[in-house]
């Protein structure tokens, strides 16, 4: 949606981005690295690029061979696994390969501004590893923060004030351009932004922690943010600029933010394998869907995504596309890409 909002559709990109699915998608906690891959292919010394003949090798899961047969753009693989040190070393070797015309180092949401100790903060890390990363490699790269707020982490009122310039603003017409891959993807930051765009107003819920997060104007907007004053502000990313593996940079946001992200992915996923398999009986789903909705309203809820109800229905990540065709047999409620909560039953 970027590129062609800013570029235009002609030109190609390369998207550098983790396979970091988290564990509706990827039973395995934390990131995906190379080796977790077969058929992907070499673009420098250090970095490869996911095409979508590549596969996961079980049990561990990914959707970028899914984007990259969705869309034109070459993906590559953000690995942190050698700490912010790797990443720069894979950032400064496209530089070299590729002599790009435009660096932009895009976050949904605006956590990549955290400082480490708001309360809300779910996953810093990753964030901190590519801004730490990115201020290392010797090339001008641009910060953009898409949506404000909208992956529950920031508030927006703290976000306005550290924001740039205004450098775009989504239409319904720029999510045209991946329409059919908010059909499956289950980022709910960017389906939530494609919502905004799409003139969706109101509270979405979110994850399994139930956040509420604003559907408002801000939810669509693109701004440019300082790298500078990015990294000044944001303390995990200071601390983790010289590390050389991941476990390094995980202690880090340990004593910082006081938690690591990928402890949390480690603890769900022993308590996932503990749980037994439910069966999508769709007349039991439809009625404890009902259910969730009645609570939902009481919070003020005005949407949610289909990753919040899957795991508010105590489902699987493997089920979520099932229930999400189950669920659209309503198409009243489709606000596509979000799900609609009845004001009524």
């Amino acid at each position: 949606m970027l590129h062609a909002a800013l570029y235009g559709g002609e030109d190609q990109a390369v998207i550098l981005t983790y396979a970091w699915d988290r564990l509706l998608v990827d039973p395995i906690p934390g990131p995906r690295r190379a080796d977790n891959f077969t058929g992907l292919e070499p673009l420098t010394r250090s970095v490869w690029t996911v095409p979508a003949t590549a596969q996961p090798i079980p049990p561990a899961g990914s959707t970028l061979p899914r984007l990259a047969a969705a869309l034109p753009h070459t993906f590559a693989l953000l690995d942190p696994h050698h700490g912010a040190e790797g990443i720069a070393r894979q950032m400064e070797e496209l530089v070299e390969h590729l002599a790009p015309t435009s660096i932009d180092l895009l976050d949904v949401g605006g956590d990549v501004l955290a400082q480490g100790d708001e309360p809300t903060l779910k996953s810093p890390l990753a964030d901190a590893l590519t801004l730490a990363a990115c201020c290392q490699v010797n090339a001008p790269i641009r910060l953009l923060v898409a949506g404000p707020g909208l992956d529950g982490e920031i508030s927006p009122d703290v976000l306005r004030p550290l924001l740039g310039p205004l450098v775009h603003t989504f239409t319904s017409k720029d999510v045209e351009a991946i329409s059919t891959v908010l059909e499956w993807h289950p980022s709910e930051a960017t389906a939530m932004l494609a919502a905004t765009a799409r003139g969706v107003r109101g509270i979405c819920e979110v994850r399994d922690a139930s956040l509420p997060v604003p559907l408002t104007d801000e939810g669509p907007t693109v701004h440019e943010v300082d790298l500078d004053d990015a990294v000044s502000r944001n303390n995990l990313a200071r601390a983790i600029m010289t590390t050389a593996a991941l476990d390094e940079a995980e202690a880090y946001s340990r004593e910082i933010c006081g938690f690591s992200e990928i402890d949390y992915e480690r603890n769900k996923a022993t308590w996932l394998t503990g749980q037994p398999p439910t069966k999508l009986e769709p007349d039991d789903i439809l009625t404890r869907l009902d259910k969730y909705q009645r609570e939902a309203r009481t919070r003020g809820v005005t949407h949610t995504t289909f990753r919040r109800i899957t795991e508010a229905l105590n489902l699987s990540g493997s089920q979520r596309e099932e229930l999400r065709q189950l669920l659209i047999s309503r198409p009243e409620q489709y606000a596509a890409p979000l799900w609609r909560i009845p004001t009524e039953d």
